[in-house]
């Protein structure tokens, strides 16, 4: 979706085709690691710089798991603290 406040007359097309520059080694080594070692490309942060928007990207590995389920454990066992906590100030 374009902005609304950079232009009044012209209308972009929000569905356009884009270019990700990069070289082509850049290029080549994000799509082995996406497509061999099972990592994600993301964006950190997005920016407008005059007419170009700025993608910085990041490859990043997903949480296995007997990772998430560590997760959720500490998340009830801090749940269960906090409840413990307002109840015992009442």
């Amino acid at each position: 979706m374009p902005l609304q406040t950079i232009s009044t007359h012209v209308v972009a097309d929000p569905d356009r085709t884009r270019k990700l520059l990069l070289h082509k080694k850049e290029l080549s080594k994000l799509f082995g690691s996406v497509q061999q070692k099972g990592y994600a490309c993301i964006a950190l942060s997005l920016y407008w710089k005059k007419h170009l928007v700025k993608c910085q990207i990041a490859l990043a590995k997903g949480k296995k798991d007997y990772d998430k389920r560590h997760t959720l454990k500490e998340r009830d066992a801090n749940r269960e603290i906090q409840r413990a906590f307002r109840k015992e100030q009442r």
